[in-house]
């Protein structure tokens, strides 16, 4: 699990509301604190056979529709945005479609994200630094929240002398990043029609208007393939290239031209059904499409993580 990995479920959540009768905040930030812990759990069993396992970490985006009311979670900048239908517009056909974002870019690019991030660490002056092109923190990492990324949470591991024998050491007198999930709630309605749940690589190339208005005005059948290859289209485009060049590029140096993308579809046509918890997962009927195109990690350092 990298920052290449975007988790977009968790079975934790189910066993949680299992337990506690329901779906709710609360039962998703227990889920978010406990697979953080097993992660964490995992990197002490880790070390010191594999100590790389310090600095991997994952953005997760969780979604979940419990009696017509939709919970969204993330870390990282993943995201996941709604296709609403919006009838009596300057369509044509009398028809449009909206885009409704229901998550929060955990990315020290966007300004309100980095000035949190420097407000929550006021005696350091370089938590967040402009490099190579782009704002991070500690000059590492783009995103300020995620599961993982040990070496950057907790100070005891990147002052071991077992992590300074493979990677630079990072100054820490305390944790730069968080695991804790912002999370959105929102009564699906009778105009709402899909939702698309997309790793940052998607973002990067189509805005959150293009992606919807893909959705809405293709055929259902390979829908999130579609979003993929429009990506892949537009990041071909900004580098004056075809898509089928772009597409023979080996992945570790693909890298350099685009992120990877992980897409999933929902439609929601029987959101309004209610719903029940089925042992640990929470179900829905609507029809969904899911891929994911991995752009490979690049070889040049293996270890340094990749937002």
């Amino acid at each position: 699990m990298d920052h290449n990995t975007r988790l977009y479920g968790s079975h934790t959540s189910g066993e949680f509301a299992t337990e506690q009768g329901g779906l709710s905040v609360d039962v998703i930030k227990k889920s978010f604190d406990a697979t953080e812990e097993k992660f964490l759990q995992l990197v002490k069993h880790s070390w010191p056979a594999r100590p790389q396992m310090v600095s991997v970490g994952s953005c997760c985006l969780v979604g979940a529709i419990k009696d017509g009311i939709l919970y969204v979670a993330n870390l990282g900048d993943s995201r996941a945005v709604l296709g609403r239908k919006v009838v009596g517009g300057p369509s044509t056909r009398g028809v449009q479609v909206r885009a409704e974002r229901l998550s929060t870019d955990h990315n020290v690019g966007e300004e309100e994200v980095r000035r949190e991030v420097k407000e929550q660490h006021p005696d350091d002056p370089q938590i967040v630094v402009h490099s190579r092109g782009v704002w991070r923190i500690k000059g590492i990492i783009q995103v300020s929240r995620s599961i993982g990324d040990v070496y950057l949470k907790k100070p005891e591991f990147t002052g071991d002398p077992l992590y300074q024998q493979f990677a630079v050491q990072v100054p820490l007198k305390r944790s730069v990043m968080s695991a804790e999930p912002s999370i959105q709630i929102r009564r699906l309605k009778q105009h709402d029609l899909f939702l698309i749940f997309a790793s940052d690589g998607l973002w990067e190339q189509l805005s959150d208007e293009m992606a919807v208005e893909i959705v809405f005005k293709s055929p259902r059948a390979g829908i999130a393939k579609r979003l993929v290859r429009a990506a892949l289209t537009e990041a071909a485009r900004k580098r004056e290239m075809r898509y089928d060049d772009i597409k023979r590029i080996e992945k570790g140096i693909r890298r350099h031209f685009h992120d990877d993308i992980s897409v999933i579809v929902i439609y929601l046509d029987h959101h309004l059904r209610p719903s029940r918890f089925k042992g640990s997962t929470e179900c829905t009927s609507s029809p969904v499409d899911i891929f994911s195109h991995n752009a490979g990690v690049s070889d040049e350092d293996p270890l340094r993580p990749v937002s």
